[in-house]
């Protein structure tokens, strides 16, 4: 559907993944507020973590795209890898990814982007909401591997960033129609968008990390087996999965 809505004129097609309810009630307001657009909003029916205050989630939705430095450890330096969110279940894998990298790499530079607002993936030239190619690289970098949690189909990002200069880098991870009557984390790993997945990717990516991030790998592979066993025996997430949140 995504995919569609990107078909049609720029000048009134809006698409936002807000990543939290308060997020949601200001992309909401905006909404409401306009007029000659179309504007698409895609959000889950479950509960789900609150990662922003509503001052916050006023701001971040307000720019349509930002760093979030609580989820980061690259302050003043470059990062080793970019980890990207777009979408609540996206974002949500993508933070406990984040959280599993730390745990295991301590010193390993995290950078933590969430998008809102999709067309911000795209030049000023394409789409009135494009972010400049400057302040686009200043979030992804110019050179260091960028992996992207996505609530839609993967290459919708590629279509739309496909002109920015860190392109090569980006890896992007999403629905790819593989699914049916699952656990919320069992889909996930079926599309390989999961916790695990984007783990394993970075472990990929990041050149330090190929030969030294073998044993971590392992274990992460091991875990995600273990869920989804866990998911086809008691047909629901374990507790841990299931009552995951940011620490």
């Amino acid at each position: 559907f995504l995919d569609v809505v990107v078909n049609k004129s720029p000048e009134v097609t809006r698409i936002y993944l807000p990543p939290d309810s308060n997020c949601l009630m200001a992309v909401s307001d905006h909404c409401l507020r306009s007029t000659n657009n179309i504007n698409v909003i895609v959000c889950d029916k479950q509960k789900h973590l609150q990662y922003l205050d509503m001052d916050a989630a006023i701001k971040h939705c307000t720019k349509g795209i930002g760093l979030w430095d609580w989820a980061s450890n690259d302050q003043g330096t470059e990062p080793d890898v970019v980890m990207a969110g777009c979408g609540d279940i996206a974002t949500q894998e993508a933070l406990a990814a984040v959280e599993l990298l730390r745990l295991h790499f301590p010193d390993l530079r995290i950078r933590f982007v969430n998008v809102v607002d999709l067309y911000k993936m795209t030049p000023p030239e394409e789409h009135p909401h494009g972010l400049s190619d400057h302040e686009f690289d200043a979030l992804f970098t110019t050179d260091k591997p960028v992996i992207f949690a996505f609530h839609g189909y993967p290459w919708l990002i590629h279509r739309l960033a496909y002109r920015r200069t860190n392109h090569a880098n980006l890896h992007v991870r999403g629905y790819k129609e593989k699914g049916n009557i699952n656990t919320p984390l069992e889909l996930a790993i079926n599309n390989e968008v999961d916790r695990f997945s984007l783990a394993i990717d970075v472990i990929n990516r990041v050149p330090r990390l190929q030969v030294a991030g073998a044993h971590v790998k392992e274990k992460l592979r091991n875990l995600q087996i273990e869920c989804r066993a866990y998911a086809h025996e008691h047909g629901i997430d374990r507790d841990d999965m299931r009552n995951w949140k940011w620490t």
